[in-house]
């Protein structure tokens, strides 16, 4: 099929594979207007505030929870590709002074200050944040590693920093991410010519089979016990199937090549691009099974300012209109370093990935 789709950064919350809703992740705070160049605005007024709303505070005391990173730092595609890319930047943080968006537990600030950082200030909003100090005192990193219990919004930091550091991907990339509170965090602090990690973010978009996924939900009702209960299978359909949902897919579910939808430059996006994403797409199925919707899944990478490629201007949207693309090439890219993959033929992650059912 061919068509034209209007993706909201924030979809109605789905249930994953288990039947629950996802784990709360941060709340999606978009921040004030960059500069045109990405880098930090000096010239310029900061960036208002935004307000902070009941539901970023729903979301900072969900976010304290200690399930919530407990999984995340069990996620060890995520927390060591993290690790791999920080010591890979390690030139670039030694000796240097890092902004960490978001923190958590503090692993990453603990991880640049492993690699020579001279200061990191390590910010989070959630209580969180207590446990973080706790910890960042029992490595005996006091000296470098300074806990900021605050939004990034509303805290205060006297200079400038050479890096911004943040895992701020939500499910389907943008879905509950953080990107905007990155956004503010570089226009306001970060010195022209450094570094954000990770550097670039792709969204991608293919139509899937989920057989066994829909005989486990609407087929059950056939035969319960003995009981016959078919009358309940158009119910089962409309209230499994009408929101999308958070759970795994394999790589042999996938109907075709995925295509691009949606490709964000840290050092160059703007605020008001994160509102919508609409991109046109078309595929043609390599396998002959039934559609049961589609999918969506990204990466990141994590790019130095030098090796930038695909820059995008500050005003340009995230809209896309792309061909399919074979998922094994975007790894292939001469100028990149190091890729964290969510994709269903990769190892699983967290963030499992995010599929849009259709009724049939």
């Amino acid at each position: 099929p061919r068509t034209q789709d209007t993706f909201p950064p924030m979809l109605a919350g789905g249930e994953d594979g288990n039947g629950h809703l996802p784990r709360p992740r941060r709340p999606r705070r978009v921040g004030g207007m960059g500069s045109p160049s990405g880098q930090a605005a000096s010239a310029l007024p900061h960036p208002a505030p935004p307000p902070c709303t009941d539901y970023d505070m729903a979301y900072f005391k969900a976010y304290s929870h200690i399930g919530v990173h407990e999984e995340m730092l069990k996620d060890h595609v995520r927390t060591n590709t993290y690790r791999n890319a920080i010591m890979h930047h390690k030139d670039l943080i030694s000796g240097k002074v890092v902004l960490d968006v978001g923190c958590g537990t503090g692993v990453l600030s603990i991880f640049c200050a492993f690699a020579g950082a001279t200061r990191v200030y390590a910010v989070d909003a959630s209580d969180i944040a207590l446990q973080a100090m706790e910890i960042v005192r029992e490595n005996e990193l006091s000296d470098k590693v300074i806990v900021l219990h605050g939004r990034i919004e509303d805290v205060e930091i006297e200079e400038k920093v050479d890096v911004i550091i943040s895992e701020w991907m939500g499910y389907m990339l943008l879905y509950e991410s953080m990107l905007g509170s990155v956004i503010f965090a570089r226009d306001k602090w970060l010195k022209p010519g450094g570094l954000i990690l990770p550097s670039h973010a792709s969204l991608y978009l293919a139509p899937i089979t989920n057989s066994h996924r829909y005989q486990d939900s609407i087929y059950f009702w056939r035969d319960v016990y003995g009981i016959k209960m078919s009358c309940m299978m158009p119910l089962a359909k409309q209230c499994t199937f009408m929101e999308p949902s958070v759970e795994t897919i394999s790589g042999e579910n996938v109907l075709t090549w995925p295509t691009v939808v949606a490709q964000v430059d840290c050092y160059t996006i703007q605020a008001p691009d994160l509102e919508t994403i609409t991109a046109a797409y078309k595929f043609t199925s390599m396998l002959q099974a039934p559609l049961h919707g589609f999918a969506f899944w990204f990466d990141v990478e994590f790019n130095g300012p030098v090796r930038q490629k695909f820059k995008k201007q500050a005003s340009q949207p995230l809209d896309v209109n792309m061909q399919n693309s074979n998922p094994s090439n975007k790894k292939k890219k001469a100028d990149v370093s190091i890729v964290l993959s969510t994709a269903p033929e990769d190892a699983p992650t967290h963030w499992q990935q995010y599929w849009r059912p259709m009724v049939r």
